[in-house]
């Protein structure tokens, strides 16, 4: 039965564009779901007769999000609801599936790489028809809309049967329950070489890939060890749980401390890889070795002849300010187009929509290429057993090699986490004023070349915009500092510390940027303002 229901709006729900996360208890309030959701339909024209991909994470209230979804759905006269059985879907496959099912774009319920758990985080995140974030004039909208509304339209009736895949309705409305495994493999097999990987893994390669009980588990068992042929028990926390089983799934050194443990150990395997809460980021090991998401873009872009789908070549490739410079010199060295954009996968799909690009990637550990109009975990983790399955090389001699090619950018980020927002946006005005002054200002031997807030013109629309302050120093060096809206409580400020090596390039990367991170906390104030002696997180 269709009902209008009253309702009163909420002040907070203000989304970026990775969508709105809070934590769980505030999605539990009477209505707030409702409200997101019939805000979003309100503010892209309506939704009558148009059709959706649904799907999440599984963290907790998940499936509860998504009962509501389908009613509101139904009562703004969707015509068709396409949704992961179980209420599942990764981040990456719901992008492929927009293109695939030509869909008007897609709901996804993920907080990303945040905890979940009833104390934990959950969110929503909107994709267009193109499979990318929605563009800030829509979440400008969106916001405007949860601020103003009053009532939301809905169809009230049992929940759907979420395990039963296949075709099914609920009033008037289409709904297709399908398993989202076998079309994200189907999609990797178009880009790798799967007779390389299966002849790897028959080799006797070990592979230790943590799904940290998130959403890549499923996908990764059937992807690694049923189909390439790597060892039970290659793929660890593989069952997506609604608290991740106490996990942070972040895929970083503080946070997958199991698996790096692992990969430290007497007994190593070969290679090691986690993903995050839903599956859009990664993280590269190998035997006692990591390897930064900087380094990996610059790697995947260097060695892009090793896959199929790309060795006939690529546009170009970018990265956001914040991601150290290694790519730009492979850049330079292959003669592609090259792009530093605000952090923000938007940027990327406008770059990709226009053939300007074909990889991407942001040192949060996030890569990706034109495949899909996302970032994509496990799409990277192929890229570098291709890469390892053609050379024959280790992960530490690939990433050696590398840097005596082109140098290494030594480079660490300093997350300072949950500042009081009023004290992180005083942080930032002020440092504004003071990075105007720094140009030729000496610290030691560190000489300012310019310093200044990183403003991006888009080539594809036109449009201009600010992502943080950057400091640049004669010898190459640099410090980028922005916050970060990822966080459901307060604000994480992030730092970035870059300092270029032709020639020392096997020291220890910590002592190699501290002297840069003395600087950028002295510059800051940090301790001064936040009351923070070290950071929360190292990565």
């Amino acid at each position: 039965m269709l009902k209008t229901v009253k309702t009163t709006a909420y002040t907070d729900q203000k989304m970026g564009t990775a969508g709105l996360r809070k934590k769980s208890k505030v999605w539990m309030q009477p209505n707030y779901v409702e409200n997101f959701v019939q805000s979003i339909f309100n503010s892209i024209g309506g939704v009558e007769g148009k059709s959706f991909i649904i799907g999440g994470d599984g963290r907790f209230y998940n499936t509860v999000m998504i009962q509501k979804i389908i009613k509101l759905a139904a009562g703004n006269g969707v015509k068709k609801l396409i949704i992961g059985q179980n209420g599942l879907m990764s981040t990456p496959i719901s992008s492929r599936l927009i293109k695939d099912y030509q869909t008007d774009g897609s709901l996804v319920l993920t907080a990303s790489h945040n905890p979940g758990g009833e104390n934990g985080d959950a969110g929503i995140k909107y994709a267009t028809a193109s499979g990318g974030q929605a563009p800030k004039q829509i979440t400008d909208a969106i916001y405007k809309n949860t601020k103003e509304i009053t009532e939301y339209n809905l169809v009230e009736g049992n929940d759907v049967d979420l395990s039963k895949l296949g075709p099914t309705t609920y009033g008037n409305m289409e709904i297709e329950l399908i398993d989202t495994i076998d079309g994200y493999i189907a999609m990797c097999e178009e880009i790798f070489d799967f007779d390389a990987l299966k002849a790897l893994f028959k080799k006797g390669f070990k592979l230790k890939f943590d799904s940290m009980n998130a959403i890549t588990g499923p996908y990764a068992v059937k992807l690694f060890e049923e189909i390439l042929g790597a060892e039970k028990g290659s793929v660890m926390n593989s069952t997506p749980l609604p608290d991740f089983g106490g996990l942070h799934p972040d895929p970083n050194l503080k946070y997958a401390a199991e698996l790096i443990k692992i990969m430290n150990s007497k007994n190593a395997p070969d290679f090691g890889a986690a993903t995050d809460g839903d599956g859009d980021r990664y993280m590269i090991l190998g035997r006692n070795f990591f390897v930064t998401p900087s380094d990996s873009l610059a790697i995947i872009t260097d060695n892009y002849k090793f896959i199929p789908a790309y060795e006939k070549g690529i546009f170009g490739v970018a990265k956001s300010a914040a991601t150290s410079t290694a790519v730009a010199r492979v850049a330079q060295a292959h003669k592609i187009g090259y792009y530093e954009t605000p952090t923000g996968w938007k940027f990327f799909v406008n770059l990709m929509d226009s053939d300007r690009i074909t990889f991407c990637g942001e040192e949060s550990f996030g890569a990706g290429s034109s495949h899909i109009r996302e970032k994509d975990g496990i799409w990277a983790v192929l890229f570098w057993l291709n890469i390892i399955a053609k050379t024959g090389k280790s992960v530490e001699e690939i990433v050696t090699e590398h840097w005596q090619k082109y140098g290494r950018s030594y480079y660490m980020r300093f997350d300072f986490e949950e500042i009081d927002s009023e004290i992180a946006n005083k942080l930032m005005a002020d440092l504004q004023t003071k990075l105007s002054t720094l140009q030729g200002q000496k610290f030691g031997t560190n000489e300012v070349e310019t310093a200044g807030a990183f403003v991006y013109n888009d080539p594809v629309d036109g449009s201009s915009t600010q992502d943080g302050f950057l400091i640049r120093f004669k010898d190459g060096s640099r410090i980028v500092y922005r916050l970060s809206g990822t966080g459901s409580v307060g604000a994480t400020l992030r730092v970035y510390v870059e300092k270029l090596e032709t020639k020392n390039i096997k020291e220890d990367a910590r002592l190699m940027v501290d002297e840069l991170y003395q600087i950028a906390s002295q510059v800051a104030e940090i301790e001064k303002r936040t009351g923070k002696k070290e950071a929360d997180v190292t990565t």
